[in-house]
């Protein structure tokens, strides 16, 4: 057994791997690993990593990333990412998750980061570790993680009945974005939210994004809210649809969504996930995803219902 620095030309092997172990409950395409694994600039290929057994067969890889990219929307860069730990079931109780993880915990360390995520990293697949694996939660505690909390993807199934009318306010506008107002958007994205969320709006854009992935709220003419509608005709495999596989019907996803905080508690935050939902009917989308959330009551009152748990976990290096 070895160990190889991450490489592309593992790619097939690495999905295969991965559906063997986890296939089951999240299906993993060709496309979307490329997409998230290696084509994201912030993947630390220093320290990733993929094991080998003698016949040079893979046995277990570590995805780690740390930010890397020159745009400034806030992001952490003293916080590093571990956004998948894999070991083949045969080879488990071997060291090869442990020497997985300790590699990548040294270079990362060594590149400035002071703490550790399972997950939520840019381009991720998981906002932490799923809970069908408490085996794993467990390992990653014996590595010295921490519990910070719990998240969910939701999901609605919708029929030829359903009520999915657009909600209506006097003094509020909903609409699919109009590609003209891109930059009105995007600075709404670095007034209102900054960080993470404005930078997918920025690389949606980059990735050829024309707006009808997204609902905007207008007031006055003015940008006061969003909410994200993603499909399978969406230019970026998005991560409420990452497992779409599973649904035998066309998938679609909301989320994220925010309201302008000076806009709020006036029923815009609901209302715009309705709006979302509607658009995506009238594209005949049958399953909607809300991915990782911990408003169950908030989404359940347009009958959302947990799909999918994740445990986030934490570590200070």
């Amino acid at each position: 057994m070895k160990y190889i620095s991450w490489s592309k030309d593992k790619l097939e092997e690495l999905v295969k791997l991965w559906n063997k172990e986890l296939g089951s409950y999240f299906p993993m395409r060709k496309e979307l690993f490329e997409q998230n694994s290696f084509n994201d600039e912030n993947v630390c290929f220093e320290a990733s990593r993929i094991a080998i057994d003698e016949n040079d067969n893979v046995i277990g890889f570590l995805v780690a990333k740390r930010w890397q990219e020159e745009l400034e929307v806030g992001m952490n860069l003293e916080i590093g990412w571990i956004q998948v730990l894999l070991v083949d079931q045969r080879f488990r109780n071997k060291r090869v998750g442990t020497n997985l993880l300790k590699h990548a915990e040294e270079t990362l360390m060594k590149n400035g980061i002071k703490s550790i995520v399972l997950g939520r990293d840019p381009w991720h697949y998981f906002p932490g570790v799923p809970q069908p694996y408490n085996d794993v939660s467990r390992w990653f505690e014996k590595q010295g993680y921490n519990k910070i909390g719990s998240d969910y993807d939701v999901i609605c199934n919708y029929d030829s009945e359903s009520d999915t009318d657009f909600p209506r306010f006097e003094e509020v506008e909903f609409s699919v974005l109009n590609l003209k107002d891109k930059d009105a958007f995007l600075q709404f994205f670095s007034k209102c939210f900054p960080g993470r969320w404005e930078y997918e709006a920025i690389q949606y854009f980059e990735k050829g994004g024309t707006g009808r992935e997204f609902v905007v709220l207008k007031k006055s003419e003015k940008i006061i809210g969003f909410c994200r509608m993603n499909d399978s005709n969406s230019p970026i495999i998005a991560q409420n649809v990452y497992w779409a596989p599973l649904i035998n019907k066309e998938l679609g996803g909301i989320g994220p969504l925010g309201i302008d905080s000076n806009e709020r508690k006036n029923g815009y935050g609901l209302a715009i996930v309705q709006a979302g939902i509607a658009y995506l009917r009238n594209r005949n989308v049958s399953s909607i995803v809300i991915d990782w959330t911990g408003l169950i009551d908030f989404y359940g009152k347009l009958g959302y219902e947990v799909w999918k748990s994740y445990d986030s976990y934490k570590k200070i290096i």
